[in-house]
């Protein structure tokens, strides 16, 4: 924009010498120079503060796919980046051997509840003869020790039973979300260990629009400031939005815990990342993941630069018909 508008200036300024309108002496030949400096320091500088521009990428979670069983797979029904929904069966592991070990507690929880009730019917009627003192007292205690152990055992069984009956639960792995399979190399006969991710699932229930802001650029950006953003895939359109959140972390202000002393880098100003929430939420959703463009803040300051950053997201949206960079 700046050598659109220097270009224009030098343009008049020859029109005008040619015409005989301004004598050509040396200030006027110094003039484009003074122009330009005038610009860069009364204009395109402000604008960086009022309204920072940067780069923006649409981003989606990605979720690891983990069973947790182990065990043949003996169905993947999903078709690679196929949409689905919450719920909607991904896959399955062989469930005969976990059938088998329900079907073997629930078998041990019944004759674990009969051996109960049956020990049960015997302690009221040891208790009915103590207290018609026509039974011993240690023969009542000793079965209430038997109904003991029986419930203890009985709660055992059902731990047991409802261990094993999640595990079987568990042979048919679901979508968490809203989303799709992508890069899907699970095939039936494959053997999946319970340990590690088997496919990658892409969230699409939230699509996250983030944009890197200089830090010298970044000190008036505030939630709710209007947003336009052009991007690549859709050359020539530009879309409004409004500011989400700023992330008020980056990976270079993070300390982990180490067995070591801090080592020294070489620090530079990472930009800081913005959150931008599209007013057209259909846009949003149609995004591929990956999707670049540039994005523009206005804030509430220098609000005369503006007009200048809609006029430049605009040049840059039309390039983006020839530009692949």
């Amino acid at each position: 924009m700046m050598n659109v508008l220097l270009l224009s200036y030098i343009g008049i300024l020859a029109l005008f010498v040619w015409l005989g309108f301004i004598p050509f002496n040396r200030f006027w030949k110094l003039s484009p120079v003074i122009v330009a400096l005038a610009l860069v320091i009364g204009l395109f500088i402000p604008m960086g503060w009022g309204a920072p521009s940067g780069p923006a990428v649409v981003v989606r979670n990605s979720v690891q796919i983990i069973p947790d069983v182990a065990g043949e797979v003996i169905e993947v029904p999903v078709q690679p980046n196929v949409p689905l929904k919450t719920g909607d069966v991904l896959f399955r592991i062989d469930p005969v051997p976990f059938q088998a070990a329900v079907d073997q507690y629930s078998a041990q929880l019944q004759r674990d509840q009969a051996l109960l009730q049956k020990d049960q019917a015997n302690l009221a009627r040891y208790e009915t003869l103590v207290a018609a003192s026509a039974g011993s007292r240690q023969q009542a205690e000793d079965q209430k020790s038997i109904v003991n152990q029986d419930e203890a055992s009985t709660k055992v069984t059902q731990a047991l039973l409802a261990a094993a009956q999640y595990n079987l639960d568990k042979t048919t792995v679901r979508a968490p979300t809203s989303g799709y399979v992508t890069n899907l190399a699970l095939r039936k006969g494959a053997r999946v260990t319970g340990q590690s991710p088997v496919m990658a699932f892409i969230d699409t229930s939230q699509t996250i629009l983030g944009v890197e802001i200089p830090q010298i650029y970044a000190r008036h950006v505030q939630v709710g400031q209007k947003v336009e953003v052009t991007f690549k895939i859709f050359p020539g359109d530009v879309y409004t939005g409004r500011v989400e959140a700023v992330i008020q972390a980056v990976a270079s202000g993070q300390t982990q815990v180490g067995g070591v002393a801090l080592a020294p880098t070489e620090l530079q100003a990472a930009p800081f990342v913005v959150r931008v929430k599209l007013d057209d939420q259909e846009i949003m959703r149609r995004l591929p993941a990956g999707s670049t463009g540039l994005a523009a803040i206005f804030t509430d300051h220098v609000t005369m630069t503006h007009v200048i950053r809609r006029v430049v997201l605009r040049q840059t949206a039309i390039l983006n018909y020839i530009n692949p960079f």
